[in-house]
């Protein structure tokens, strides 16, 4: 309980205000990490999701790789990429390590909201004549939001709990007390660096559940977590892809 008032106090220090790495830039820093990141995977898996989950095409094959990049340890790719690409190039090499982290769940959340979409819906709109450009558009994309924000929100958290490692090779943000409070045996800053980065996780989870619930059309249900938990097999079977 010392440690925990300890490490509050390091956290709401006036000193964190100065220094060699003040505490709003350490932000700063590791929220742009985590955007950037998050943008570009969501550039990648968002349109290879929607056009998986529209044609049915390629599922297996992005289930695999989801996998294989679930697996790749963030931190030992890291420094691979820097080894690889060299000194200089420190940012882009985390980038790249977070950006095939956060692929996975935006992947598996835009084709799981494509999925979780009634055929009969997708027929109807068939029916009167719509084309397979407005049927995505207009019917697919808007009823699968909710799971796609869900697979945007998992990838979030995930890269800003990890864009700590980013301190490792010197490019800041809250990692860095972490690492150097290790060093020095200041437990308190590294509790304090902890909390932070639980504080920006809580804040973006919280952001990303308001925009999940704006998202939805009014009156459209069938793309909610909760209605997908407690409806048919297939919409349970697709939020668990999202989740996983």
């Amino acid at each position: 309980m010392n440690l925990f008032a300890e490490a509050l106090a390091w956290l709401f220090s006036p000193d964190r205000l100065t220094g060699s790495l003040p505490l709003p830039l350490a932000f700063g820093q590791h929220l742009l990490f985590t955007f950037v990141s998050v943008l570009i995977a969501a550039a990648i898996a968002i349109p290879l999701g929607w056009y998986i989950g529209h044609t049915g095409r390629g599922r297996q094959l992005a289930i695999g790789l989801s996998g294989a990049a679930r697996a790749i340890p963030s931190f030992g790719l890291i420094l691979l990429l820097v080894l690889v690409l060299g000194v200089l190039h420190k940012p882009e090499a985390a980038i790249t390590a977070f950006v095939l982290l956060a692929v996975p769940s935006i992947l598996a959340g835009a084709y799981a909201g494509l999925e979780a979409v009634d055929r009969r819906v997708v027929d109807a709109a068939r029916a009167v004549g719509m084309t397979e450009w407005q049927i995505l558009w207009r019917v697919e994309v808007p009823l699968g939001l909710p799971l796609l924000i869900g697979g945007l929100r998992s990838a979030a958290l995930q890269v800003v709990a990890t864009v700590a490692i980013a301190a490792y090779i010197g490019l800041g943000g809250l990692g860095y007390y972490i690492i150097q409070g290790v060093a020095l045996r200041r437990f308190d800053q590294v509790l304090g660096g902890a909390l932070a980065i639980v504080a920006l996780a809580l804040i973006l989870d919280g952001l990303f559940a308001l925009v999940q619930r704006v998202v939805v059309p009014r009156g459209v249900t069938a793309g909610r977590v909760k209605d997908v938990r407690d409806g048919s097999s297939r919409r349970r079977r697709v939020a668990g892809a999202v989740t996983e």
